[in-house]
């Protein structure tokens, strides 16, 4: 299992980007892609998977699937009530995005809804009656102007800058520098 700190080798990296551009690219493009195996694309696909490192599915746009209101709730809660608070929002859903912030506010969620009514219950029969959610700001998304998944990960660009315990260590030591 990869730790959250330990960086991902060249091959990770590469089929991480090909799958943020085209996440329906077949198995057997990417390892041509990556010059890699089918059966080792498959066996570092599954891992990546598994690992939560990245989950393949198709993004849309709410807008143009009738959903009559996305938006963002700022959300102030009693930190001491954190836990349950996190794990009642997970239940909701018309939350897709939930996440604990520094800031003007404790938790910034993302929320779609179909209608007017259902953005009302959705604040004031949900969220407003959760124990320890002191106030919520709503800001109304009116138009997707980017929407981009394909930002690679941390380690591309800067690699070179990591400190040596965290490069990805290889068999061969010239292996390691044609990693980067």
């Amino acid at each position: 299992m990869t730790s959250p700190n330990t960086p991902l080798d060249a091959v990770d990296r590469g089929m991480i980007r090909l799958l943020q551009k085209d996440g329906r690219m077949p198995i057997v493009q990417l390892a041509k892609e990556m010059k890699i195996a089918e059966t080792t694309a498959r066996t570092r696909l599954k891992r990546l998977i598994q690992e939560e490192i990245i989950n393949v599915v198709a993004v849309s746009n709410p807008i143009k699937l009738c959903f009559e209101i996305i938006g963002n709730l700022k959300l102030n809660i009693d930190l001491k009530k954190k836990d349950a608070i996190l794990e009642r929002l997970k239940t909701i859903d018309q939350l897709n995005y939930i996440a604990l912030t520094t800031g003007g506010a404790d938790l910034d969620v993302e929320f779609i809804a179909r209608s007017l009514d259902e953005f009302k219950a959705l604040i004031f029969d949900h969220i407003c009656k959760i124990d320890g959610v002191n106030s919520s700001e709503a800001s109304l998304i009116v138009e997707i102007v980017k929407n981009t998944w394909d930002y690679g990960t941390g380690w591309d660009q800067r690699t070179a800058s990591l400190p040596t315990c965290l490069l990805y260590t290889s068999p061969s030591p010239r292996d390691n520098i044609a990693n980067l």
